[in-house]
């Protein structure tokens, strides 16, 4: 089996603000990083749209109408402050959903060993019905439920290394006993939740809060002393990551202090863990990451460590 690669070339239509950090630039930066001859071993495919129904996995269906709503003939719209919508974000927004259901459906199915969705606008910060933080819908958290309610899993884990919060992740699946959610990410940062106090109503929520400034060994601690455990005892059937790459002591909207390094060893050892507990199934897709140098070196990195299982 292989590591599919996963292309939402529709994220390049996604257009923003001049000088909006969440740009295009993003998404060349990581297709030129994985046009390098080392990933030529990739499956690749585009991503499709997903159908409005599959949306409703993780959204009301009013709140999907009122997305698409939004959605301008031109110029740009705002949703939220930052939070903002061309002609091209709808196709964007749709198939980067439907891009993390087809890296289910193949590793699921035996096709791929694991699956990488190179996608935005990003998913986690999108709650049940409201878009924020760059995000229309909860990519990770809509993958977790077709996965669960499609395919008939009984238990899956989304891991969330995002320097921010995956608030919207864990507003959709709140109440989903048949998932863990676990997050690491900056404390104090946006959008201001993840506490540790906060558990979900199976106690299937962990957050795992880093100080600002700490790099690589405190995450490491709070992963090896907490996540994984949990993990562990929740013996998830399949992982998806929800990967960001905005921890990087390069990024400029945060204060943590990770190396590429840090990155791979993050991704090695959920493999390690997908290898013990489900047969080495993980989807992975992107989420933050915004000092182009850092998100495309970082990639690459998460990347071969994926192939690295798949080959």
């Amino acid at each position: 089996m292989t590591t599919l690669l996963i292309e939402n070339h529709a994220s390049l239509s996604h257009q923003m603000p001049p000088g909006h950090p969440e740009q295009i630039a993003r998404l060349e930066a990581v297709f030129s990083a994985l046009s390098d001859p080392v990933f030529d071993a990739l499956t690749r495919a585009e991503a499709p749209l997903c159908t409005e129904d599959d949306l409703l996995l993780g959204h009301p269906a009013d709140y999907v109408a009122a997305v698409k709503a939004a959605m301008p003939e031109s110029g740009l719209r705002s949703l939220d402050p930052d939070t903002h919508a061309s002609p091209g974000s709808w196709d964007a927004a749709l198939k980067g959903v439907g891009g993390c259901l087809m890296a289910v459906d193949a590793v699921l199915s035996g096709a791929a060993t694991n699956a990488f969705v190179a996608t935005r606008p990003p998913g986690h910060h999108a709650e049940k019905t409201r878009a924020m933080g760059f995000c229309f819908f909860g990519n990770a958290a809509i993958a977790a439920k077709y996965a669960l309610d499609r395919h008939g899993l009984s238990r899956v884990a989304v891991v969330d290394f995002d320097v921010h919060h995956g608030n919207g992740t864990q507003d959709i699946l709140w109440d989903e006993g048949r998932t863990l959610f676990v997050s690491s990410h900056q404390m104090p940062l946006y959008p201001g939740s993840g506490s540790a106090g906060e558990r979900g109503a199976s106690n299937n929520i962990l957050n795992l809060p880093l100080p600002p400034n700490s790099g690589g060994a405190e995450m490491r601690a709070a992963y090896e002393s907490r996540a994984f455990l949990a993990l562990r005892a929740f013996e998830p059937e399949l992982i998806i990551i929800s990967a960001g790459f905005d921890a990087h002591r390069d990024d400029p909207l945060a204060n943590l202090v990770w190396t590429t390094e840090d990155f791979n060893w993050i991704t090695r050892t959920l493999l390690d863990l997908a290898d013990e507990l489900c047969g080495g199934r993980v989807v992975s897709t992107l989420e933050g990451g915004y000092d182009l140098s850092a998100l495309a070196t970082s990639v690459a990195g998460h990347v071969t460590e994926l192939m690295e299982r798949g080959a």
